[in-house]
């Protein structure tokens, strides 16, 4: 759906913190630099990213104010999956450029994604569609209610 959508204008990473609807916008956390929030179109259930508040293409005009609350934010958002959802592991990072595979290259964000031994299966492969065992809603409902606990 994400690919064949019209682009919209303007910056994703900007507009979803000027909403005031967290749930809306599936923003989990406010922070003073930057903010988490569930992916729309995840990999994996609990599908986070991270992304400053603040405009920028490049990881080296990010403060080191900004960089720090980040990690921070990275840090309790696996410690929150954990507890929920028990992964294996995770995968953290992000695309810079598009040339690096970057979806939305005008706006930094982080990506962090739990996985599990199992989690890749034929359905992506022979079918080019991902399972997830649990509604985007209702992982929102689960997540957000850790964040406001933590």
């Amino acid at each position: 759906d994400y690919i064949r959508q019209p682009k919209d204008e303007g910056c994703i990473f900007c507009d979803k913190p000027q909403n005031s609807d967290d749930r809306e916008m599936l923003i989990l956390h406010r922070g003073e630099f930057s903010y988490v929030l569930m992916n729309l179109y995840p990999y994996n259930n609990s599908h986070l990213m991270i992304a400053p508040y603040e405009h920028v293409d490049d990881p080296l005009q990010i403060s080191s104010e900004t960089k720090s609350e980040i990690m921070a934010l990275t840090d309790q958002s696996m410690t929150i999956i954990k507890q929920l959802m028990n992964p294996d592991g995770f995968n953290f990072g992000a695309n810079f450029g598009a040339a690096a595979g970057a979806g939305i290259e005008e706006h930094i964000h982080y990506h962090l994604v739990p996985r599990w031994r199992s989690d890749t299966n034929f359905m992506p492969v022979l079918g080019h569609t991902k399972v997830l065992v649990q509604g985007l809603q209702e992982s929102y409902d689960e997540l957000k209610k850790e964040f406001d606990n933590f």
